[in-house]
């Protein structure tokens, strides 16, 4: 039997020319070498975990405080971990950010991306932060993760005054699988006419377990992503539904053939990635649905860029657009 993963493969190879990388982007990811770019398996799964955890540790909210910086405290909730961060000295009740982390929904945290969420969006704009420890694949496989993360913003806004924050102005959002996680939260969220949510942020999102798109082939290997560690992914996180001819879209975004009523969107990809037409086709389906949705397509940028080639000058012209779509919705909401 052929795997998609191994078609994939082939394909990669088969006659199309990858899309060119921004000079510093290219310089980064070579500065990565050939180790850090290994395709993530099935069998080697658990020491990525391993390896991902080593790398990305749980910063304590002493760390996160940053000398007083910040306000942050660990909420056990029923049934999910919140971390919540907000600008020390302000008053509320104030926006709130609700943000899923990346890793492939098989690694990550909540805690290790906070540093970043603060300094670009929390501090600048005055909002309230809660980043969300949802359960990883394989160990919990769908629908473990989307329920976890419904089951934070549910409580977050029934617990809003306690918090300080205003559920009128609730955002949810995340990179990668937080950014597929984030748009299935919004599928979800309304079908279940859950808490109001003003908007969702969805940087480099994750959202087609069919993997058959022009840039998922003509990216893998080339990206830091590539079809074989794509597929690992997928197949760790729908479990039992990998496969299938009609999983969930609240598994898979992309699957969703209703996107009506769903909150503005800020939609992300790098031209050079293997999540740019997925993405492209997302932002496509909500302005056919009659919802909102602004697009940014940044050329020459690889999966993950702004980690990666922190300082280029397409970094800080694309953390501007994301601050800007912010706080332009904030300022409407």
């Amino acid at each position: 039997m052929v795997t998609r993963g191994a078609r994939g493969a082939r394909g990669a190879l088969g006659g199309r020319p990858p899309t060119p990388f921004d000079p510093e982007v290219r310089a980064a990811v070579e500065a990565l070498g050939a180790g850090r770019r290994e395709p993530m398996t099935a069998a080697n799964l658990a020491e990525r975990q391993a390896r991902d955890a080593a790398s990305r540790p749980r910063l304590t909210a002493e760390e996160l405080r940053d000398g007083g910086r910040f306000e942050v405290a660990e909420l056990r909730t029923p049934g999910v971990t919140l971390v919540s961060a907000r600008p020390a000295g302000l008053g509320g009740p104030l926006p709130l950010l609700y943000y899923l982390h990346g890793g492939a929904m098989v690694m990550g945290n909540a805690w290790s991306v906070l540093p970043t969420v603060l300094r670009e969006w929390a501090e600048p704009l005055g909002l309230a932060v809660l980043s969300v420890e949802y359960r990883l694949a394989p160990e919990a496989p769908y629908p473990a993760a989307v329920e976890d993360a419904y089951a934070g913003l549910v409580w977050a806004a029934g617990h809003a005054a306690e918090l300080g924050v205003d559920p009128g102005r609730f955002v949810i959002g995340g990179k990668s699988a937080g950014g597929g996680l984030a748009a299935a939260l919004a599928l979800l969220n309304r079908d279940r006419g859950g808490p109001s949510v003003l908007g969702q942020m969805l940087l480099s999102p994750m959202l087609d377990d069919r993997m058959d798109t022009y840039s998922a082939h003509q990216m893998s290997g080339v990206d830091v992503w590539d079809l074989t560690s794509h597929t690992t992914a997928w197949q760790a996180h729908l479990g039992a539904l990998y496969g299938a001819p009609d999983p969930p879209p609240y598994a898979a975004p992309a699957r969703a053939t209703d996107l009506t009523g769903l909150p503005p969107a800020y939609v992300e990809v790098g031209s050079a990635e293997m999540f740019r037409d997925e993405g492209v086709a997302y932002a496509n389906g909500l302005w056919r649905a009659g919802s909102q949705a602004e697009l940014h397509v940044w050329p020459g940028a690889c999966h993950g860029f702004d980690g990666l080639a922190r300082h280029a000058a397409l970094t800080r012209t694309a953390r501007a657009a994301r601050t800007d779509w912010l706080r332009r919705l904030l300022g409407a909401g």
